[in-house]
Formats: C-alpha cells, sequence, structure tokens
C-alpha cells in the first residue's frame, strides 16, 4: 500500500505547495489593494474598489470542480495539459486566488487606525506604511489566513482527484471507491486528516510565535 501512498502524498504536496505560491502571487496584491482603495483609506479609489470586490465575489461563487473545467483550456495553454498533477495547479491557483485576497484583506483591516495615522503624519509614503506598517501588524493573523489557505487547497485538491487531478483525491476515487479497495479509501482520508492536523498546528504555532515577538 506503501507505494500507492507515498506517490500520491507527493503529488498532493507538490500541487498543494506551487498552488499556494501562486495564489499568494495573485490574492495578496489584491487583498492589499482592496484595503488602500478603500474610501477614507491611504489611496482612495472607490470605483477600482468596486470593481476588485466585484470580481473577486464573482470568482468566489464558483464551484471548485466547474471552475477546473471551465480552466481546462487554459491549463493546457500553460502547461500541455488539462489534467494530471501539473495541470491542476492552475484552476488552484485561481480557486484560492479571490479566497486569499478575502483573507488578506480581514487581517489587514485588523491593523489599528491610529498606527497609519501616526505613520501617515510622520511622512510615511503609501509603500512604506504597506510593507513598514501594515504587513508586520498583522502578520499573525496574516500566517493564519495562509494556513487556511493551505488546508483549503487539500481539500480542492482531493476534489480534484474527481476528474483526473492527481493526488490522494484520486488515489482514494480511482482505487477506494471504483476499485471498491475500502483499505486504500481509508488511508488515504486519515492522510489527508494527518496532513491537515500538522498545517494547522505548525501554523498556529508560528502565528503565536510572532504575536508574542
Amino acid at each position: 500500500m506503501a507505494e500507492l501512498i507515498i506517490p500520491s502524498l507527493l503529488e498532493t504536496l507538490y500541487m498543494v505547495f506551487f498552488s499556494t505560491i501562486f495564489s499568494l502571487l495573485i490574492g495578496f496584491p489584491l487583498g492589499v489593494i482592496l484595503v488602500i482603495t478603500e474610501k477614507s483609506n491611504i489611496w482612495e479609489k472607490p470605483v477600482l474598489n468596486k470593481i476588485l470586490n466585484s470580481v473577486i465575489n464573482v470568482l468566489r461563487s464558483f464551484p471548485f470542480i466547474i471552475l477546473m473545467i471551465i480552466v481546462f483550456p487554459l491549463s493546457k495553454l500553460i502547461v500541455g495539459q488539462s489534467i494530471g498533477t501539473t495541470a491542476t495547479i492552475v484552476p488552484l491557483s485561481i480557486a484560492a486566488a479571490p479566497f486569499v485576497a478575502r483573507i488578506i484583506e480581514s487581517s489587514l483591516k485588523e491593523v489599528d487606525r491610529g498606527v497609519i495615522e501616526l505613520s501617515l503624519s510622520m511622512g510615511a509614503t503609501i509603500p512604506e506604511i504597506i510593507f513598514k506598517v501594515l504587513i508586520p501588524e498583522a502578520m499573525p493573523s496574516l500566517i493564519l489566513g495562509i494556513t487556511m489557505t493551505i488546508i483549503n487547497l487539500i481539500g480542492y485538491s482531493a476534489m480534484a482527484g474527481a476528474i483526473g487531478g492527481g493526488g490522494l483525491g484520486n488515489l482514494a476515487i480511482r482505487f477506494g471507491l471504483y476499485g471498491f479497495k475500502t483499505d486504500i479509501m481509508l488511508v488515504s482520508v486519515l492522510v489527508i486528516i494527518l496532513l491537515v492536523q500538522g498545517i494547522q498546528y505548525l501554523g498556529n504555532k508560528l502565528s503565536a510565535s510572532i504575536n508574542k515577538k
């Protein structure tokens, strides 16, 4: 059984790792822009804010399986194939990006407005406020949000297995469900649960450590 579980686990880690990176590259800037373009904030742009909010809400409303099917042509264009472990990274990243944007937005909004006002009064520029005030002050919350993103991506990657996405989800469906091998399905689910628990534990510890500092 190990010869089936280990490669599938590595596929899941591969998908989740790269989709986390790409979703952060897309979603993190969007989340920052959502915050700073709000009314009465440091870069007030209500029209841009409204457009971004609408786009993110639309993307978040798509069920992942449907989104994955819609993005098949884009996956083929980028990686040369529409199904498989590498191809799944594309819809995973697109699905997680709006979630990341909301997580970042929520975390940055927790920063005390007084700290921002003080920075402005001292002549800080917008980039300085973003990188030296907002992000450092919100770091514990940001880490918890990124942890939540990783956990969601593990769930998405398992769902992707239903349509040839690879990883533990594919193993559970192909061998466990269709192959009537209940033991493989149970072990696959157990590994996913342990993976989620481990990531949540590490995220909590890291957030608490930074919060103390």
